[in-house]
């Protein structure tokens, strides 16, 4: 188990430590209707843009902070109205204090909770931030921020890559942004540390499939811009492979001994991310271990 718990903290903390942040280029594509999704070096940002301003969900590094705002500015000269975070983790929200001195910030509760008292966490010991990174507006289930013509709608799905997600609807756009509750093509990270289960990301990513129209464009926390089909093969995965985690735990099988038999062979693929095939092994048998 302390195996476990020095990979996950070295694996989180590399993206921020090793990152030459000099060399990031944020990039900004168009998705539909109001809907931009900026990649760089962090979490993916969704952008709303209109005659009322811009919203923007998540909001990377600190470090990146001018180059999200330059690449703002070669979309629209409007002022960021508001600013969304999908969850604590800082690579979406390690922007929050520099930009959030010019528009409030909007979280689940749980986000502030996170963010104001600090917390034990899979990336390793994360301080308590500033007053000015906090959320100034916090909600439990949900809520709708009305701007550019667009109802930009966030829905708390609890106890799945945290337990302050939430997923954000473009609603006229018909565009979703997923948050980390979807990996599009990787082996996710779950935060079992702080309320998150693969049981209930499978919940969260089935729900929000049930939902959406298939022609809906899919903005996921990490990764290339994805669609309903690509998120059900998202959720497909996750009931797989934990499904032959669960049958190798029944068979009495240590954890070495499903990396050694291959048992994720079949999901070889999505190991190409941050979450290699073994580490994701060991995460899912720590997750379906517990009691």
């Amino acid at each position: 188990m302390r195996r476990l718990y020095r990979f996950i903290t070295l694996f989180a903390a590399l993206p921020l430590l090793a990152q030459d942040f000099s060399k990031v280029e944020v990039k900004a594509t168009r998705v539909a209707g109001t809907v931009y999704m900026l990649t760089g070096g962090g979490g993916n940002i969704g952008v709303s843009v209109g005659d009322d301003g811009i919203v923007i969900v998540d909001d990377q590094y600190a470090p990146l902070v001018p180059k999200i705002e330059a690449a703002l500015k070669t979309i629209s000269d409007k002022p960021v109205r508001f600013i969304l975070n999908t969850h604590y983790h800082p690579d979406h929200t390690g922007g929050n204090e520099q930009m959030g001195k010019s528009a409030p910030i909007v979280a689940q509760e749980n986000v502030r909770k996170r963010l104001e008292e600090g917390t034990t966490t899979m990336f390793g010991p994360m301080a308590a931030q500033p007053k000015g990174a906090l959320p100034i507006v916090t909600f439990n289930d949900s809520l709708t921020i009305h701007l550019n013509g667009e109802d930009v709608r966030a829905v708390h799905f609890p106890n799945s890559h945290t337990d302050g997600d939430s997923v954000i609807w473009f609603t006229q756009s018909n565009v979703v942004h997923m948050g980390d509750n979807f990996f599009n093509g990787w082996f996710p990270v779950i935060d079992l540390d702080n309320g998150g289960g693969v049981k209930g990301m499978i919940k969260t990513v089935e729900k929000v499939a049930s939902m959406i129209p298939a022609d809906t464009k899919v903005i996921p926390g990490h990764g290339p811009l994805g669609d309903r089909d690509s998120l059900r093969k998202f959720g497909e995965m996750l009931k797989g492979t934990s499904a032959a985690i669960q049958a190798a735990l029944d068979a009495g099988k240590t954890v070495e001994q499903m990396k050694s038999e291959k048992v994720l062979a079949a999901w070889e693929d999505w190991g190409k991310g941050f979450v290699k095939t073994d580490r994701f092994v060991e995460l899912l048998h720590r997750d379906l271990s517990r009691k």
